[in-house]
Parts: structure tokens; sequence; C-alpha cells
């Protein structure tokens, strides 16, 4: 059976201020979504003073977002390295019942994806019953850019954020519809926002993804909805699809905690 942090004591190989740290990334949760130091050294059981090196290590880092005195909230950093698992079980829980609810009114496939980085990673899968379909299977890897799913992820970043991710990543090598350089990247964006949607289509499939949002309005995953374009090269399927995909990344958003999101 795993152990919880607070259950592992006596390891001479333990780092405790290693362990200190992921204890306090361990207290953030649905419902404790801001903490202080002393909520921090009032579960960990030390003084205030003791820990405030480690939080200001986490912070820098950006495990953990300051955003008051004292207070502070979980980083961008939790969800691109190393704790994705952690921060998705919550989303993937959620999202499904709505995913499985799209995927048999469209009879089309349904996905979640989050962002690792660069790429997007597909959580969930609800996959179309029929014949012909698009199945994407669940911890599949792509380059945002090169997918609706990810475009919609890289929705939430600005400007200069979005040039740090893609410093020296050459997007020309990339085959088409991807884009080429970063001010298309940046074009394709700024479209995907406008319309609320992004789109990727091939000779073969194509998919519409919606960006989802989080209690204070972050972009924290991705839900598409793809099929072959036999069925997608239809307009009006395509206004029909997207109207009950947008729907449902509200549900989802406001079950997360987004009161925006109707």
């Amino acid at each position: 059976m795993t152990k919880s942090l607070n259950e592992i004591k006596n390891d001479t190989y333990l780092v405790p201020a290693l362990k200190r740290g992921l204890q306090i990334l361990e207290m953030f949760s649905r419902i404790n979504r801001v903490l202080t130091i002393n909520d921090f050294a009032e579960n960990l059981g030390v003084s205030a003073s003791s820990i405030y090196r480690t939080v200001v290590t986490l912070t820098e880092l950006n495990y953990l977002n300051k955003i008051e005195r004292n207070s502070y909230e979980l980083g961008s950093m939790v969800l691109s390295n190393g704790f994705t698992y952690l921060s998705s079980r919550e989303i993937v829980q959620i999202a499904a019942p709505y995913l499985l609810e799209l995927r048999d009114e469209s009879s089309s496939s349904c996905h979640l994806a989050i962002r690792e980085g660069l790429q997007a990673i597909y959580l969930y899968r609800a996959p179309s019953p029929q014949k012909l379909s698009v199945n994407v299977p669940v911890g599949s890897r792509f380059y945002c850019h090169t997918v609706a799913a990810g475009r919609s992820l890289l929705t939430g970043l600005n400007d200069g954020q979005l040039t740090d991710l893609f410093a020296g990543i050459a997007l020309d090598r990339y085959a088409p519809p991807a884009p080429t350089s970063l001010p298309l990247l940046r074009q394709m964006i700024k479209e995907d926002c406008k319309r609320g949607f992004s789109i990727n289509r091939s000779d073969f499939a194509t998919a519409i993804s919606v960006p989802v949002k989080n209690y204070a309005g972050q972009v924290v995953a991705a839900v598409n909805v793809s099929a072959p374009e036999t069925l997608m090269g239809e307009e009006s399927v395509r206004k029909s699809l997207t109207k009950l995909l947008i729907n449902t990344a509200n549900k989802i958003s406001f079950e997360l905690g987004d009161i925006q999101a109707t």
C-alpha cells in the first residue's frame, strides 16, 4: 500500500526540506484552494518561521502562487511538471459524465486533454460507437500547436508566455495544417479566442475543441469532439457539434468553479 508523506517517519534517506515542500503541496484540494503560511505550519506541527524558506522556494519556482500577504494557491508548475496526475484526477472525474453524454448526443468521439509544457496529453476518451470514428488513445501526446485541443489549451497563455514556451522551437518542421511560425500560431490562437473554439481539419478527420476553465478563470483543460471528414464536411453538422461541445465545456468549467460559465 502506498504511504502518504505524513506516514513516512523514519527513513535516513529522506530529504526533510523536500518532504516538507511536497507535504505543503498536498494540503491543497478543491475545498482548500487558498492557504496561508500559518495553515502550512499548523498542519505540519512546526513554526511559521521554520517553513518560510520552503514556501519562498516553492513560490520562486512557480509551484505556489502568492495572491495576498501570506496567502497562496497552487502555481502553474503543479500542472506542467511532475504533479500532472495529482492535479488532473479531479478534472477527469468531473468531465467524464459530461463527455459520455456528449458522445451519446453527437455519436462522435470526445476527449479531454491537459497541457504539459509543449504537449497536450489526452487523459480521457469517450469513444464513438460508429464504425468510422476518430478515437485517440488515453495517454497520447501531441505538440499543442498541431491539434485543436492543444490550441485550445494555448488560449490560456498571453503573448509573453507563448513566446517563452515556443522559444527555440522550429515550427516549420511540422506538417500542415499546423502553423509554420510563431506569428501564424499567434494569429490562429487569436481567431480561436474570438470564435470560442479551435478547429483542426485534415483530409480524413476534423476535431473541434473548447477550453475548460477553473474557478480563477484559468484554462486547465480542453475538450474536443472528433469525427471523420465525411461527416464533419457538412457545415450544419459542424455547427451543431460545436454548440453541443461549448455547452459541455461550460458545464465542466462550472463544476470546476468558473461561475461565469453558463
